[in-house]
């Protein structure tokens, strides 16, 4: 399945007259600082929203939901075994993997590619830690391998914003490039790949 753009109008069906019943909510701190309650009180918010989320036969099956954030530069700089430069000196891309190692070595060789050739540093790659004892039955078997990458600005890079419009570049690239060589969408997707956000 195609996450990525509606169905071609066929028959009675037209994407135009598609729309969605997501609910969204809005947290933050108006003085600008970090706390972990904005996380902790984003995630009651999303708990509290369970009724506007799809849900199938299996009711541990939705159609999932999630917190975009402020890069949490401390926490990273806490977790992972290489070196970070500076706070919007680096991006992070969140991905969803493919569970088959040689798919997903694949896949991340797309990742390295892209971000060489556009003169960007990749800084590493993070496994992120998942709990998934409360998914449903029938959606274990397409459970992702979460991973997130870490991108260095080049030298091409004068400020965050070039970095950020580089970021984009490089995502959209990477996801015609999976597209064009034949690879299943659904194997792959990009939740974010950002210098000031993550999802």
């Amino acid at each position: 399945m195609d996450y990525k753009r509606l169905p071609d109008k066929q028959g009675l069906y037209d994407p135009a007259n598609e729309h969605d019943a997501c609910g969204v909510g809005f947290i933050a701190d108006i003085k600008n600082r970090k706390s972990h309650k904005i996380i902790q009180d984003g995630l009651k918010l999303l708990d509290r929203l369970t009724h506007r989320g799809a849900v199938g036969a299996d009711p541990k099956a939705g159609d999932g939901a999630g917190i975009l954030v402020q890069i949490p530069d401390a926490f990273f700089r806490d977790q992972v075994d290489f070196k970070l430069p500076i706070i919007g000196k680096y991006g992070v891309g969140h991905l969803f993997l493919p569970q088959d190692a040689a798919l997903r070595q694949k896949l991340e060789a797309i990742v390295t590619e892209n971000v060489i050739t556009r003169g960007q540093k990749l800084l590493g790659w993070r496994d992120v830690p998942v709990d998934n004892t409360d998914l449903g039955a029938s959606v274990l078997p397409s459970e992702p391998i979460i991973r997130q990458v870490f991108i260095g600005a080049g030298d091409d890079c004068p400020d965050q914003d070039a970095l950020e419009r580089l970021l984009f570049v490089i995502r959209k690239q990477m996801d015609n490039q999976v597209r064009n060589a034949g690879f299943q969408t659904d194997d792959y997707y990009v939740t974010s790949m950002s210098s000031r956000t993550i999802t």
